[in-house]
């Protein structure tokens, strides 16, 4: 007689891959926690140029990258560690000369020493561990030139004095909601952090994060975007149900939850 299948094998996909994958199949595009106006806010201190060489770890569908790309830059180069590059990205690339795509752990990219002036990366330390944070800081050390811009954003923990018990509980809610684990730090622990790598803290943003609320979607995503997303939501009862769990967790949490964007600049020598 064959063995049952598992519980979890029996599951949906809607109910157990991670949080961002959930929220890019239902055709959300902009997946940073303080949403599009935080990233344009984080990408306007940090002033892209013209002359620039720009690397963007994780990409995604290539949100950030439109930004990026109409600075007209020297370079861009979008590392990702997804085989599968989204649609919207590969048709950016193929749009710009000066772009290109590399697959590469972000944490060891194979790119060259100081060949670039400005390394971006949103909504990507969150999930990585205490030690693999302070290795992709290290590489965008490694790629920047002598006064090089590193942009980050992304989900913090408020106020800076918040309890370690308060910060390893959510943690474990946040990384059982999205099914990755979600570390994230304060304000001061990002700049200490960057500041422990060898960066200067130049610029500290913050935004309420409100990535699940319908209005931040619709400032997000457009109105034509938003509607269907929240169409594809509405007809799929696996995705509605997680999806109201997530945003009902953020609800919660809100006084001890905000988004955290950060230009830090490598010294001069």
């Amino acid at each position: 007689m064959p063995e049952p299948s598992s519980t979890a094998s029996a599951e949906p996909d809607e109910l157990r891959k991670p949080g961002h994958w959930l929220l890019a199949k239902l055709g959300k595009r902009v997946l940073r926690p303080g949403g599009l106006e935080l990233s344009r806010r984080l990408l306007a201190a940090a002033a892209p140029t013209a002359t620039d060489r720009i690397v963007e770890f994780g990409p995604g569908p290539g949100k950030t990258a439109e930004i990026l790309l109409a600075a007209q830059p020297a370079q861009y180069t979008g590392v990702e560690l997804n085989p599968d590059t989204p649609q919207t990205l590969t048709a950016l690339i193929e749009s710009q000369p000066q772009a290109r795509i590399v697959h590469a752990d972000a944490k060891a990219t194979g790119l060259d020493n100081e060949s670039a002036d400005l390394v971006v990366g949103e909504a990507m330390l969150t999930m990585q561990s205490m030690e693999d944070k302070r290795a992709i800081m290290a590489e965008a050390f490694r790629l920047l030139a002598p006064g090089g811009r590193y942009a980050i954003q992304e989900l913090g923990f408020r106020p800076d004095d918040c309890p370690q018990a308060v910060m390893n509980e959510l943690c474990q809610t946040m990384s059982r909601l999205i099914k990755v684990g979600a570390r994230p730090l304060t304000l001061q622990g990002w700049c200490q952090m960057l500041e422990e790598c060898g960066f200067e803290v130049e610029t500290r943003l913050t935004n309420p994060m409100l990535l699940l609320e319908p209005r931040r979607i619709i400032a997000d995503e457009g109105l034509l975007r938003a509607f269907r997303f929240f169409i594809n939501v509405r007809r799929n009862p696996a995705a509605r149900t997680r999806i109201r769990a997530m945003r009902q967790a953020f609800r919660d949490n809100q006084e001890h939850l905000h988004a955290v964007a950060i230009v830090a600049r490598k010294p001069r020598r």
